[in-house]
């Protein structure tokens, strides 16, 4: 029973791909812990944060499926202060079922002052995607076409923008990380449209308050649009304990609602885990959705000078 339901589980993504755009048309991954990721949708976050992070994420989606979506990202990115701009780097890696997209991107940043209180970062995102659909790999009931040759374009070069607006406790992004709507084609040499990259619209807000000593209370919003599909709107509050250990809990409008806790290990150091439950139907065949992250800051081209 499990084999059947996990065949009919990819036969229908690829179905999702080939036949009905509307619903494939939220492509990018989504993350629990987007607060922390904000360098993947957004270029302007480039070197916000006061020293240089690296950051590590792995996702796993309605756990005890075959073929559910499983993501894997790291970044890196700091400031250039000598120079008033910010650098970044991410690398990401995205399956669902057959469809698997690997992308390479570099951001870059530059900070205005606005007013005594705030920096507006605008950023620039540059890269590309390679993109797959092991469509031969599936196991149908009865042969068809459709799943006889696989489909994929190796390379989809892509570019975005995005503001950053934030201060020591409040932040503001609006971003587009995606400007180009790639054509996707059965291979390299292929004029056949299957489909295209959608265009994602970003807009995020966040802001840190102390509620009495040694207490702390993070609020988080995230909003995503994209054409032939609904909204999706996140909020997110934690509470955190002499800024050492975090807790709280997420809420995905009409999809679903997770807990997360985040652990300083050391100054420089971060860990975090969040648990996801959807509202749809798969709750019942799934064990919900993981995500760890794992951050660690190292200053690369800010170097302390020693004293003379």
């Amino acid at each position: 029973m499990k084999g059947i339901k996990n065949i009919l589980f990819c036969i229908f993504l690829a179905s999702v791909l080939i036949g009905s755009r509307p619903l494939f048309a939220q492509q990018d991954p989504m993350y629990t812990q987007y607060m922390d990721n904000l360098l993947i949708i957004n270029p302007g976050y480039a070197g916000s944060q006061e020293t240089g992070r690296a950051l590590l994420v792995a996702r796993n989606q309605w756990v005890s499926f075959d073929g559910a979506p499983t993501t894997r990202s790291f970044s890196y990115n700091t400031p250039i202060s000598r120079y008033n701009f910010g650098l970044g780097f991410s690398v990401l890696s995205d399956k669902i079922g057959p469809l698997n997209q690997t992308g390479f991107y570099f951001d870059y940043s530059y900070f205005l002052r606005v007013g005594t209180k705030y920096k507006l970062g605008m950023g620039l995102k540059g890269g590309f995607n390679f993109y797959r659909a092991s469509l031969t790999e599936l196991q149908t009931v009865d042969p068809d076409p459709i799943y006889s040759r696989d489909i994929f374009k190796n390379f989809l070069p892509n570019f975005g923008v995005g503001a950053f607006l934030f201060s020591n406790d409040t932040y503001f992004g609006l971003s587009i990380p995606k400007l180009v709507e790639n054509k996707i084609t059965r291979d390299n040499y292929s004029t056949e449209y299957i489909n295209k990259e959608e265009i994602h619209i970003y807009a995020v807000a966040g802001k840190n308050f102390n509620i009495v000593e040694d207490v702390q209370l993070k609020t988080h919003s995230m909003l995503k649009w994209t054409q032939n599909a609904p909204p999706s709107v996140d909020i997110t509050s934690m509470f955190g304990f002499k800024d050492k250990f975090w807790v709280g809990a997420m809420y995905r409008f009409g999809d679903s609602y997770g807990f997360l806790a985040q652990f300083n290990i050391t100054g420089k150091m971060l860990i975090g885990y969040s648990y996801d439950l959807t509202f749809s139907e798969l709750n019942a065949f799934s064990n919900g959705t993981h995500e760890i992250m794992f951050s660690y800051d190292i200053d690369i081209f800010n170097q302390k000078k020693k004293p003379e």
